[in-house]
């Protein structure tokens, strides 16, 4: 039995050895099962391609599968578990935020039969309020829009059997979201709450830009409501307008402005134009979003490509 480790690494140079010697490594010396852990390297501008490769070198148990370029964790998540060929693969971050000390835990439940193991982040260490916040607006649109398998909190800090990472290898979007499509394939979940903790050192690599197209991508590849809620709006405003515009028929024309309201057409003409124009330009570029992802899916490109040259002890 084997366990493989998958861990996104970009610009971790300045926390990396730390977190992998003093909080991952003492936990891989404990288990009962051989392991191995892939190090994909997501187009780094720092030193740490250097730094894993040389742990590849002193320890066969690494693996470094270096990117071409930056392709996005999401990315990096799929190619390490294409990589994977354990029994179970547990995916999780580089920066000490999700705490290693966790990982007998998600192998306990998954031995009592949880294909898979997710993580909810519950508690926060030291985090700010926009970040909370934003979480939880995240979560809650998700709901809104009727994707009902992510639980709010759920992260990448989770482990998968070998069943899963199987049917997960046969999806083929390019915009993916690794959480949200591994909830939608279903299989029995277990789920382990845990202190978000803070990073060992550095800066987020996902910033308000990335995880605000994160959101994006979440939205529209995981559901189509937004289109069906455009949909309803301007069926609404359709049917708002032709009531109001008969109410002002009645009430200026064939009633004589009793409420003194003094409509003129021009100013009604403008209004709803106005609005309405808005209307269609909102819901264009809803539409275009989908399109767009269309259009990324019907290039055909890989998903991302491997630089071998800078790769260690990986599949050929």
């Amino acid at each position: 039995m084997k366990i493989s480790f998958v861990i996104p690494i970009y610009n971790e140079e300045k926390g990396f050895l730390k977190f992998y010697n003093s909080m991952l490594l003492p936990e891989l010396k404990k288990l009962k099962y051989d392991y191995d852990v892939i190090l994909v390297n997501d187009g780094s501008k720092d030193k740490s391609l250097e730094i894993i490769q040389d742990l590849a070198e002193k320890d066969n148990h690494i693996k470094v599968l270096a990117f071409s370029r930056n392709f996005g964790k999401e990315v990096a998540l799929t190619a390490g578990i294409n990589e994977a060929d354990g029994d179970a693969i547990m995916t999780m971050d580089a920066d000490g935020q999700q705490p290693p000390k966790l990982i007998h835990e998600f192998i306990q439940k998954w031995e009592e039969g949880g294909e898979i193991v997710i993580g909810v982040r519950g508690k926060y260490e030291k985090h700010g309020l926009i970040a909370k916040m934003g979480s939880k607006l995240f979560y809650w649109i998700l709901g809104v829009m009727g994707v009902k398998d992510t639980v709010p909190g759920s992260t990448d800090f989770r482990l998968i059997d070998k069943c899963v990472a199987e049917e997960y290898r046969k999806l083929t979007e390019h915009g993916r979201i690794t959480r949200g499509l591994m909830d939608w394939m279903g299989f029995k979940k277990v789920y382990i709450d845990y202190i978000y903790g803070n990073r060992l050192a550095g800066k987020p690599s996902y910033n308000f830009s990335k995880l605000f197209h994160l959101a994006i991508d979440s939205f529209i590849s995981l559901s189509s409501t937004p289109l069906v809620i455009f949909g309803w709006i301007g069926g609404f405003i359709t049917v708002a307008s032709f009531i109001l515009g008969l109410f002002v028929i009645i009430e200026e024309f064939i009633l004589g402005d009793p409420m003194q309201l003094k409509w003129t057409g021009t100013t009604c003409l403008s209004i709803f134009i106005s609005f309405l124009v808005g209307l269609v330009l909102v819901s264009q570029a809803i539409t275009a979003l989908y399109i767009s992802h269309i259009h990324a899916e019907t290039q055909a490109r890989p998903l991302y490509i491997v630089d071998k040259k800078n790769s260690r002890n990986i599949k050929k």
